[in-house]
């Protein structure tokens, strides 16, 4: 069979793959890239979510890339507008030409021997079988499962004779006005449903285990839509960026440093929100603040929702579903013609892709990351994992400048193969995630990369300290080891795909960024 080959290969189309593309396009212009991507459209996340009112869960200012502007007035933006800021993104640099859809990925094996990277893989329609080789892999699919999420085996559920749906597979068209719903679950998914059901149902219960802390933001950035009228939109966003990264910092580090005052604070806010006479046990959680994700909600549609009388929360466990809803330990009832298990998600590394290198299967959790990005004793590889306490972006945009950086500096040099060594033993138990503690991660711990006691393998999950190690500091570091120039690889037929045409306009605001 014969194989494609390109210098770079990215698995995943959504908004790490696409803003590593783009990255590649400004800064490697002369590098022969693809894009595999086992869906059929851009967008990842973005694409694969359609419950009623998804959205991002972080500002759009650093939520979007660092490169392109968001426009919008929406600081949380809804799911369609993020699938289209991202279509149109991979438009603008022509990027969507490099795509290949519909295409599984099975294994990725590395060859000392050749030095390059061999993947297997086939069409979902069909199942012809491919094969693609590269130089250099990056990882760009995210950390989550996409053909199924987390969902448990309640007791009880088949005598439930409605509708039981996990928002991962969001039946299409679903008809749910005037129904009674019930959504399982506290995080971000639940709490986005129940006000975006809460018009339409004839009530909405969330019913949680225990409670999460919810945090309410404007849905419109008054200030930045000021700007707006009068500077240009690049420097609108770059100062409202910088605002908010430094409000997500502030709020993450006084979390850690005083977590009593930001508890007090948080529960005030919320207890603002709903009235005095709100029952705040639905609404204290047992942990500090960031020990999991914080939970934000625009103009407080959920609070709204409640006080309206559309929506409650109910805190209590499940003792068993019945033919018309739910009996919990407590003795009460919840009826319902639909039950959502917004229960969460299932860790999945690299799209579920095996990956070995010389015929021995690499496991992420045998592993530690180098500065988050390459991967310890991978040769050529980058695994793209954002932020657990800020925007997602924020990291997969400098990772892949990093990543870029590196590209830039194998060429200039001769190298072909960079393998980071950890020559210290530095490796500890904690995992990528850091200190985060959301249930996803518990059932993952023994599928996610290890991180170390120290940099460049310890994960500081702060965007500020990240830039200059990513960005400026030197490329040999006495860490990575490097190989000189390899013959080209025999038996592969590069393809050289046309780079995309960017205006004098564009490639100004771009090299200011």
């Amino acid at each position: 069979m014969q194989a494609e080959h390109f210098d770079v290969l990215i698995l995943g189309a959504g908004i790490s793959g696409i803003g590593a593309a783009c990255h590649l396009t400004r800064k490697c212009p002369g590098k022969r890239y693809a894009i595999l991507e086992r869906r059929n459209a851009i967008g990842g996340t973005w694409d694969l979510f359609r419950y009623p009112g998804i959205r991002s869960d972080s500002d759009m200012y650093t939520f979007g890339f660092n490169f392109r502007p968001w426009t919008e007035p929406k600081v949380l933006a809804d799911g369609p507008s993020i699938r289209k800021y991202v279509r149109e993104t991979a438009e603008q640099y022509g990027v969507d030409r490099h795509i290949r859809f519909g295409i599984k990925v099975t294994t990725a094996a590395w060859s000392s021997e050749d030095g390059y990277w061999t993947l297997t893989a086939q069409r979902e329609e069909g199942g012809e079988p491919l094969r693609f080789t590269c130089n250099f892999l990056m990882g760009c699919t995210g950390y989550y499962n996409y053909d199924a999420g987390y969902q448990p085996e309640f007791p009880g559920q088949k005598a439930f004779k409605g509708q039981l749906i996990h928002p991962q597979h969001w039946p299409e068209n679903l008809e749910y006005q005037g129904k009674r719903i019930v959504v399982i679950g506290s995080g971000a998914t639940a709490i986005t449903l129940v006000p975006s059901m809460a018009g339409k149902a004839a009530h909405v219960t969330m019913l949680q285990r225990s409670p999460t802390y919810i945090l309410s933001v404007p849905a419109i950035d008054p200030i930045s839509s000021r700007l707006q009228r009068f500077l240009p939109d690049m420097l609108v966003y770059r100062l409202a960026r910088t605002r908010n990264i430094n409000l997500q910092r502030f709020l993450y580090a006084l979390s850690r440093r005083r977590p009593k005052v930001v508890r007090r604070m948080l529960l005030a806010a919320v207890r603002k929100q709903l009235g005095k006479n709100a029952d705040m046990r639905h609404f204290t959680p047992s942990y500090n603040p960031w020990d999991e994700r914080l939970c934000v909600v625009p103009n407080g549609d959920l609070f709204k929702a409640i006080r309206h009388g559309k929506a409650e929360v109910v805190t209590d466990q499940i003792e068993t579903f019945t033919k018309t809803g739910i009996k919990l330990q407590s003795g009460a009832e919840l009826d319902a013609d639909i039950v959502v298990s917004a229960t969460g998600l299932n860790v999945q590394l690299l799209g579920g892709v095996r990956v070995e290198v010389d015929g021995k299967r690499y496991l992420p959790s045998d592993s530690m990351t180098y500065k988050g990005v390459l991967i310890e004793g991978v040769p050529n590889a980058a695994i793209i994992i954002g932020y657990t306490n800020a925007s997602w972006t924020l990291k997969a945009d400098i990772a892949s400048e990093y990543v870029c950086r590196l590209l830039q500096h194998m060429d200039k040099k001769g190298y072909t193969e960079v393998i980071p060594r950890d020559r210290d033993n530095s490796r500890t138990e904690d995992t990528v995630m850091g200190g985060l503690n959301s249930g996803y991660i518990r059932r993952a711990i023994d599928q996610l990369p290890k991180q170390g006691s120290k940099r460049p393998w310890k994960i500081v999950q702060d965007y500020v300290r990240d830039v200059p190690i990513l960005r400026y500091a030197p490329i040999e570091d006495g860490v990575l080891s490097f190989t000189r120039k390899r013959d080209k690889p025999a038996g592969v037929q590069p393809v050289r795909m046309q780079q995309p045409h960017t205006s004098k306009a564009l490639r100004t605001v771009v090299e200011a960024s």
